[in-house]
């Protein structure tokens, strides 16, 4: 028999195989509906559930031919070691009142076992403010730490040798100036901007559908991601100059599907603008990282995140001609779901978080942090902080899920789902192509639009008991809820702030800064790439709202529309 029948023959019997599997899952479905009687939905963010799985629900031939660890469209995880390699970088979102304060944190951090930093930072800098401006009132220090100047990134990173470490910046807005600090105290340490390793978060898209924390109008916003690309790629070679982030859109209201979509559309809309300004994709892209939010629904996530690497990669190269590998390899770092954390019974939240981990891991991130229990009640105390690190160390160390890389693949439950979020993915990018792209779709309010709506059916299925939230609509006691410590931030480190910027602008040369300001504006009228102008007002220990307002004045200030 030749080669030829071999394989007629083969094929043959799959069909029969098929057909027999067919007729049994038929029989099977049949006897199980009439057994089924819990009260309540067998479902997903996306849809309805199947009691079980089996080859007829993956597409012919996708799990034979499922590629290896490291391999294209890297489904299974972008490295061939996967944990065994390298464990995943372990984070804990940090920041709150002064600078002070939070290096306190970062070293106690560091001194229990993380391995890298993550920075959080209050809401009058996340929006370009000074500590001291009129609109700060309030809010300094209270949601993450206060940064207006190098001055201040100098003493957060007091004693923690820039070189050595890896810092995530979760801010957007203003992002390229905190970075410029962020360069200008690592020069202070004596540390080359070539040797910094890190990631700024840098994405403007997602606030205009979800976070809201703007500073500038859209094409100037996006004219400053591209310019630190730019300038990324040849000064800053370890450090990512962007992290895409699902997180916050998820945690607007997004589904699962919404999220790994919105988010990756975001990112080719980054890639095209980065291309558009001449760069070769190849010389950015491999700095591009993501940021994903890991919910309760543990299959979806997993699947979410090993769909979203097989369409990065799918994209990279055949759409945007992206030679180098490492363009095409999606690297994430992923959190817990801070909306599913609960004020009833926060001790819950530990048994969340440490499932949402396992998904992560399971998943293949490449950096994690955990939340905290008590972070629906305030920022974290250092013991919440502890118990939520040692959550990922006991993921890492005793359960053995490391060992093996993609343990679920082939699953044909995860790789049903995986291929169905990439499917649906594809039906949305379909979508905003049409309506002319992700830009277009902001403006018109598409896609905050739909983030409401998905936000107002969860809630509307929780009060509804359709999905039980344990301890809220489902497993309530009477008994007086335990009582945790919460940490409070006191109004002494607004005090503070206003004395320290006081001091600064009385002691810096004024006329030095007022030039690298005035440079500043008149290169923003033109098509230079600012970072250096920005970078140099830095130095001059210009504030960080005298540099977004010198931008301000060239690029106006954004007012979103009214869309409900």
């Amino acid at each position: 028999m030749n080669s030829v029948q071999d394989s007629q023959l083969t094929v043959a019997e799959k069909d029969a195989e098929l057909a027999r599997l067919r007729a049994e899952v038929a029989v099977w479905r049949n006897r199980y509906a009439k057994g089924e009687k819990r009260p309540m939905a067998f479902s997903n963010s996306e849809g309805d559930v199947a009691p079980v799985y089996t080859p007829l629900d993956v597409a012919d031939s996708s799990v034979d031919v499922l590629p290896m660890p490291g391999a294209y469209p890297f489904t299974r995880g972008i490295h061939p070691t996967g944990y065994r390699g390298r464990l995943w970088t372990m984070r804990q979102f940090a920041g709150f009142g002064s600078a002070f304060d939070t290096n306190q944190r970062f070293k106690f951090l560091l001194q229990h076992g993380q391995t890298g930093l993550s920075t959080a930072f209050d809401f009058p800098t996340l929006m370009g403010y000074d500590s001291d401006h009129p609109r700060s009132e309030g809010e300094v220090g209270k949601t993450g730490v206060a940064i207006s100047s190098l001055e201040d990134m100098e003493a957060l990173f007091d004693g923690i040798p820039l070189d050595q470490v890896s810092t995530s910046m979760t801010i957007n807005g203003p992002a390229v100036i905190l970075f410029c600090f962020y360069v200008a105290a690592a020069e202070r340490q004596g540390v080359p901007v070539r040797a910094i390793r890190g990631t700024v978060q840098n994405d403007i898209l997602k606030e205009y559908m979800a976070q809201h924390a703007w500073c500038f109008p859209i094409e100037p916003a996006l004219r400053l991601i591209v310019d630190l690309f730019e300038w990324g790629a040849e000064h800053a070679p370890l450090w990512n100059t962007i992290s895409i982030s699902g997180y916050h859109i998820r945690e607007a209201g997004a589904t699962a599907v919404q999220e790994l979509a919105f988010t990756l559309a975001n990112g080719f809309t980054y890639v095209e603008r980065g291309m558009a300004r001449g760069l070769p994709v190849d010389t950015f892209a491999p700095r591009l990282s993501f940021f994903f939010d890991i919910h309760n629904d543990f299959f979806e996530e997993i699947a979410k995140l090993r769909a979203a690497r097989r369409i990065w990669a799918r994209r990279m190269c055949e759409r945007y001609g992206a030679t180098d590998p490492r363009s095409w390899m999606l690297r994430f770092h992923s959190q817990t779901a801070g909306v599913t954390l609960t004020a009833q019974q926060p001790t819950n939240n530990v048994v969340r978080v440490a499932y949402q981990a396992l998904a992560a891991a399971l998943g293949g991130t490449q950096s994690l942090h955990t939340n905290s229990m008590d972070e629906t009640l305030a920022l974290p105390t250092e013991a919440a902080v502890q118990v939520a690190l040692r959550t990922q160390q006991v993921l890492a160390y005793e359960t053995g899920v490391p060992n093996v890389l993609d343990p679920l693949g082939g699953s044909w439950y995860v790789e049903a789902l995986t291929e169905r979020l990439e499917r649906e993915a594809n039906g949305i990018f379909d979508t905003i192509d049409g309506m002319g792209g992700v830009v277009k779709g902001i403006e018109e309010g598409w896609f905050q639009r739909r983030i409401a709506e998905s936000a107002a059916r969860q809630q509307w299925e929780i009060e509804q008991r359709r999905k039980i939230v344990v301890g809220v609509n489902d497993f309530v006691t009477e008994e007086p809820e335990l009582s945790i410590p919460v940490l409070k931030v006191g109004d002494d480190v607004d005090r503070q702030q206003r004395a320290r910027l006081a001091a600064l602008r009385a002691r810096r040369d004024s006329a030095l800064l007022e030039a690298r300001l005035q440079a500043l504006r008149n290169a923003a009228r033109t098509s230079s790439n600012l970072i250096p102008y920005i970078l140099d007002c830095a130095r001059a220990y210009g504030t960080l709202y005298e540099i977004r307002h010198a931008l301000e004045e060239v690029f106006g200030a954004y007012r979103e529309p009214v869309f409900f």
